[in-house]
């Protein structure tokens, strides 16, 4: 991760914040969250308060990096529109306050692989048909979550075919993921929020089957609420 208490020139890599695999998350009722959702939850993984304080973080970072030019964000619908608002509008805020000020225009585009809460083989792109206005420019995709990297490496490559100058990638989560064999075999995400173990978080737009991404908080989905909106 790129973080930089030190002068622009003097950078240090650190590692994210990670959540251990033991963590119990935090007692719903230390939260509010949306009473249509009691009993579909088990804790609350991370609330939006430290949400908000790391991103400002990663758009500290972001702005070391590519604080001298010009950015096309494409921002992964639907899970990371939130995370996408947040980092962008905390990039304005830290340009508008300093000598750097960074023209930004943003892309939405889809990507669909979750059945749910299965990963298949099967991904789709959307709004992605031309993206030949990348050609020479800096992209920072601004994803969610990424488990196996594959689905993010599949869009890399994509994105790629049109020949960007630099390409970073913003996720707010990294899943460890137990599988070796289902990971992919490259590092895809150059500015990580947090890393989580193996479970499966709905909230802050993170969605299992359409619902939760009104959760304020980033939570675990209990086994009834799995069942509850199975398809």
């Amino acid at each position: 991760l790129f973080y930089s208490e030190q002068p622009r020139d003097v950078c240090v890599y650190l590692p994210p914040p990670q959540i251990k695999d033991d963590w119990p998350g935090y007692e719903l009722d230390l939260f509010s969250y949306p009473a249509h959702y009691c009993g579909d939850l088990d804790c609350v993984f991370i609330p939006h308060g430290v949400i908000m304080d790391r991103t400002e973080r990663l758009a500290r970072n972001i702005m070391d990096d590519l604080g001298d030019h010009d950015i096309v964000v494409l921002c992964v619908l639907k899970g990371g529109y939130r995370f996408c608002v947040d980092l962008v509008d905390r990039i304005k805020s830290l340009s508008r306050n300093s000598d750097r000020s960074i023209p930004m225009r943003v892309h939405f585009i889809r990507l669909k692989s979750y059945l749910n809460d299965q990963s298949t083989e099967d991904l789709h792109i959307l709004g992605a048909e031309d993206l030949s206005f990348l050609a020479g420019k800096n992209v920072l995709i601004v994803e969610a979550i990424v488990g196996t990297g594959k689905t993010m490496e599949t869009l890399l490559k994509y994105v790629e075919a049109f020949r960007p100058k630099l390409i970073k990638v913003a996720g707010l989560i990294s899943q460890r993921v137990t599988d070796m064999f289902a990971r992919s075999t490259l590092s895809p995400i150059s500015d990580v929020g947090f890393e989580i173990p193996d479970r499966f978080v709905v909230g802050y737009a993170l969605d299992y089957n359409e619902y939760f991404r009104d959760l304020t908080h980033i939570c675990v989905i209990s086994k009834s609420g799995k069942m509850k909106y199975k398809i």
